[in-house]
């Protein structure tokens, strides 16, 4: 098979019919007849699923992956690639902010550059001005904080070679940020700047971008540990001095000890950075625990399909 297009659904009722038709359009101008849409239902609340499987029930080019809950739109997409079978594949989001006619670009450009992976970049974050904002913060402490060469501004949207896709699949990490996976897996990779269509609301709160973000930091880099163990190192030298200063004062000077509430301020902004501390340590060990656990990413409750079970 040459082509599979690969999405995920959460929510995509609305889109799942119209991204259908346009990502069948899309590949069939490419290909032909010799690709096939894999779709993830990520534990969709609505009826996503039923509408999926309308679709496969008509058109044989349609996989559905129907996932047991919600397990993360990361982790769906992972299960996606999985269960991909074409030389390329054409992964992207449902929500149709994304265009599935992109793909030929893309396409020409894997061509022209001899790549295994072409990834979209936004021209421009779309959102309003603290999401512009907040996104060029977050992609300035990411790269500040994390020992890979992370783009700034990617997209979902990307065409992968077969080779590419095995290898990132090899993977097998439970705490997964695949973007970091993508620059991990390596090969010729090669940018298009893209314009994403702001059709929907985010599905990701603010929370659940912070919590994204600390996922990120403590699962690509270890200098969090780095800075503790230096910090330490510096607030121990700098005690050092003032116990010197304070016993020279005292036996040269006959200064007598004064201060109270500048030791008990000093008491809680040490403790304050124990505490953190402890927490960014605790961080790392929890992900260390899930890890040796082993439980599989995700939970497949059936497959629809021409080569689904179900």
């Amino acid at each position: 098979m040459k082509l599979s297009i690969v999405s995920t659904l959460y929510r995509s009722a609305a889109n799942i019919s119209e991204f259908h038709e346009r990502a069948s359009k899309a590949a069939s101008e490419l290909v032909g007849q010799d690709y096939e849409i894999v779709l993830v239902n990520d534990g969709s609340p609505d009826n996503s699923l039923e509408l999926a499987i309308e679709i496969a029930d008509k058109d044989d080019h349609v996989l559905i992956v129907d996932l047991s809950r919600n397990f993360g739109h990361h982790q769906a997409m992972m299960a996606g690639l999985a269960h991909s079978r074409g030389e390329h594949v054409f992964l992207i989001d449902s929500d149709l902010e994304e265009d599935p006619a992109w793909l030929d670009a893309f396409a020409q450009q894997m061509t022209e550059k001899n790549c295994d992976v072409v990834y979209g970049v936004q021209r421009r974050r779309k959102g309003g001005w603290f999401e512009r904002w907040s996104g060029n913060l977050y992609y300035r402490i990411f790269k500040l904080l994390v020992d890979i060469d992370h783009p700034t501004n990617i997209t979902t949207v990307r065409l992968m070679t077969r080779r590419y896709v095995d290898a990132l699949l090899t993977h097998k990490e439970r705490a997964i940020v695949i973007s970091g996976l993508w620059v991990l897996t390596g090969f010729d990779q090669s940018p298009q700047l893209v314009t994403k269509k702001s059709s929907s609301p985010t599905t990701y709160s603010l929370l659940h971008k912070l919590s994204h973000a600390v996922n990120v930091i403590t699962s690509f880099s270890s200098r969090p540990l780095i800075f503790i163990f230096f910090t330490g190192v510096i607030i121990f030298l700098l005690s050092m001095a003032y116990v010197a200063f304070i016993v020279l004062n005292r036996v040269l000077f006959m200064t007598p000890l004064e201060g109270w509430s500048s030791v008990m301020a000093s008491i809680w902004l040490l403790g304050g950075i124990i505490i953190s501390f402890i927490g960014i340590i605790g961080i790392y060990l929890s992900k260390i625990f899930i890890e040796t656990k082993e439980r599989p990413n995700v939970i497949i409750r059936g497959l629809y399909g021409k080569y689904g079970r179900n």
